[in-house]
């Protein structure tokens, strides 16, 4: 079985996209990224696609109708087999999601259903909460309100900002994706209403620990 063509969007610095990146440069990894796109010029995830040897595109959003700017997103990305978003900071309507059933996935810094949209740590420090961390799900035309594929929790620390957070937060990002996508290549994900069922292998799990962390 060939391995799944992957593109990745990205609107920023891309640690996600590297992580995904490190991930397919193992032989054996089931997936390939072969296209990166961004829909701001000049951020250092281009530069990680170019050192990577991957080619990329920007496509700005800005002046443009939604529709015309996922009109040339779906050109650029042609014939993937599954879309990551990595840090990519607009909404996609049904239009663009419909081309790619099931198919588009994301991570988010929280573990949904709490905290959805922006700055998932700095919203787990004002509400007290002693737990943080990271979801990997797909994307539907919710805001982070997709089928959760696995999650990975950290402790909030005493004296924590939303720094320090957010930096222990992304390493589990950056374990939780290529473990998701892995899954997703290999034709282990099917969505049911709105659940994600995953046939795990021996000693796998939907869920990890970061650093100090106790299970989800």
């Amino acid at each position: 079985m060939p391995p799944a063509r992957v593109a990745v969007l990205v609107s920023g610095g891309g640690t996600n996209l590297q992580a995904l990146l490190d991930a397919a440069a193992d032989p054996w990894f089931p997936a390939d990224i072969v296209k990166v796109v961004s829909n701001i010029p000049g951020v250092f995830a281009l530069e990680r696609a170019a050192r990577a040897g991957v080619p990329s595109v920007v496509i700005e959003h800005k002046g443009k109708p939604r529709e015309a700017f996922e009109q040339e997103l779906l050109a650029a990305l042609g014939e993937v087999d599954i879309v990551c978003l990595a840090g990519f900071m607009r909404v996609l309507t049904p239009t663009f999601l419909g081309a790619f059933p099931h198919r588009v996935m994301n991570i988010h810094p929280a573990l949904l259903p709490a905290f959805p949209g922006t700055h998932g740590a700095r919203q787990a420090l004002e509400y007290g909460a002693t737990q943080a961390g990271a979801t990997c799900h797909l994307v539907d035309a919710g805001v982070d309100t997709g089928p959760i594929l696995a999650q990975g929790s950290v402790p909030v620390l005493a004296g924590d900002t939303e720094a320090t957070l957010a930096a222990r937060i992304l390493t589990v990002e950056h374990r939780l994706y290529p473990m998701c996508l892995r899954w997703m290549a290999e034709g282990r994900v099917r969505v049911e209403g709105r659940r994600a069922q995953v046939e795990l292998h021996q000693g796998e799990a939907r869920w990890i620990l970061g650093t100090g962390g106790s299970p989800p």
